[in-house]
């Protein structure tokens, strides 16, 4: 059985327990549903720990999250802010 460590997963989910274990839930969902996993894993690991690896490695992502990251959005914050060049 494969350990994620809480304190690197919790950035992905926006620092939510709640959405961590509802991204790492939904998606265990989809690969038991016959979804290919995007990170290489044992056929004898569990769908939730595949998918809890998914979001460790960045493959997976909470929207809103990812979002903080797109150039568009810290384009226009520094705008709002004030903060552009």
């Amino acid at each position: 059985m494969g350990y994620q460590p809480l304190e690197d997963l919790l950035p992905k989910s926006g620092f939510s327990n709640y959405k961590l274990i509802r991204m790492a839930a939904i998606r265990a969902l989809e690969l038991g549903n016959g979804r290919k996993s995007m990170v290489d894993a044992p056929m004898n690991q569990k769908l939730a720990t595949t998918a809890l690896e998914e979001i460790l490695s960045g493959k997976l992502c909470l929207s809103s999250v990812a979002d903080q990251f797109d150039p568009a959005n810290i384009k226009a914050a520094k705008k709002k802010n004030g903060d552009e060049e």
